[in-house]
């Protein structure tokens, strides 16, 4: 990023200490020092600040600076040593670049526990980054609190008018709903959700339904540090042997169904993401059923978004960053894409196109 000013004899180009790179699926802050998010391990002296602790935004960094529960799902999750510095939220944290000094502050993503936006102050400048954030408010995560920037850096998964996720309440009830049809069929009912966040989520809104719940060790290990740090559930058992057999199973959509089904017998899946809004997604998943409950924020999320930090200038990153920029555009905002090339033409009528982290983590 450069500013230019206004002197005698013309336009003077100046580097601003907050110049910005898409670089390793991350964003570097060469003037600071800084990475935001890099998806290929920082083994050098730059510092880099972890969102949250989903895999496609960690690394096997050598210094971090990050939220407790994040250090906390880092490390049962991502082996090896690190130099932690962990930041409570609105805790400032003054730091030096090859720049100059700037200050570092994280707040709340609203995407799973301990997620992050990251706000950082130099030279007389402000940027907000999102990484994977939610502004619908959740039972399993902290809300998700904005504010304002003059450059924004957002995250834009499902960054087309086409994603528009129902109340969480509907989307719950008929997985309930689903829950109960294969239960009274003496089938297990296998719901596939991301063990970080989305299994959490889940399990939070089940409260009250009467279900016998069951969750997979994977998801079973991060509920656990859930509710170490405070984070309370509705009752549930850990999977072993086939006493998931008749119930509720809560397992990663990479579990191995085959060997599964062979413990629990007859069964009927559904997946739970916000891909389900696509007809095919069920298809793609081999699954009976697909809800769209999401972590992220859908496209009404994403305009609101920007509208509460009111930048004078936008950078989306990820899914669908192009369309989006182009609808900022379109609003008369100063947005472009970072993280892929810009569609300056983009009309609602274009047809689909599923970006590649398309995933049930969403």
């Amino acid at each position: 990023m450069r500013r230019l000013t206004r002197r005698a004899g013309g336009l003077t180009c100046r580097v601003s200490a907050l110049e910005l790179h898409y670089r390793l699926g991350g964003l570097h802050l060469p003037r600071l020092g800084l990475w935001l998010d890099p998806r290929r391990a920082v083994r050098g002296p730059e510092r880099v600040v972890i969102s949250h602790a989903h895999s496609d935004h960690a690394a096997a960094h050598r210094e971090v600076w990050l939220t407790a529960p994040t250090a906390r799902f880092l490390r049962l999750r991502l082996r090896g040593e690190r130099v932690e510095h962990v930041l409570a939220f609105e805790e400032p944290c003054d730091l030096s670049g090859p720049g100059g000094a700037f200050r570092l502050t994280l707040r709340p993503a609203g995407h799973i526990l301990g997620s992050a936006l990251t706000r950082i102050e130099a030279g007389g400048e402000t940027l907000l980054y999102t990484g994977d954030f939610k502004l619908r408010p959740g039972r399993a995560a902290e809300p998700c609190a904005p504010c304002r920037a003059e450059v924004l850096v957002m995250e834009t998964t499902f960054g087309r008018p086409e994603f528009r996720f129902p109340p969480a309440e509907e989307v719950v009830a008929a997985v309930v709903e689903f829950c109960r049809e294969t239960l009274a069929a003496g089938r297990t009912a296998l719901l596939l959700a991301y063990a970080l966040g989305k299994s959490q989520e889940l399990l939070a809104r089940l409260a009250g339904a009467d279900l016998p719940v069951v969750l997979h060790k994977q998801v079973h290990q991060v509920t656990r540090i859930y509710e170490e740090l405070g984070r309370t559930f509705p009752p549930h058992e850990r999977l072993a042997g086939d006493n998931g057999r008749g119930k509720v199973v809560l397992c990663p959509p990479t579990a191995d169904r085959a060997a599964l089904q062979a413990r629990l017998g007859p069964t009927r899946s559904a997946v739970i993401s916000g891909w389900a809004l696509l007809p095919r997604c069920r298809y793609q998943w081999r699954t009976d059923a697909a809800f769209p409950l999401s972590d992220h924020a859908d496209f009404p999320d994403l305009l609101r978004l920007v509208e509460a930090v009111a930048p004078r200038r936008v950078f989306t990153v990820h899914g669908f960053a192009a369309d989006f920029a182009a609808t900022l555009r379109e609003r008369g905002w100063d947005a472009r894409a970072l993280s892929e090339a810009d569609q300056l033409n983009f009309r609602l009528g274009d047809p689909l196109r599923l970006p590649a982290a398309a995933v049930a983590s969403s």
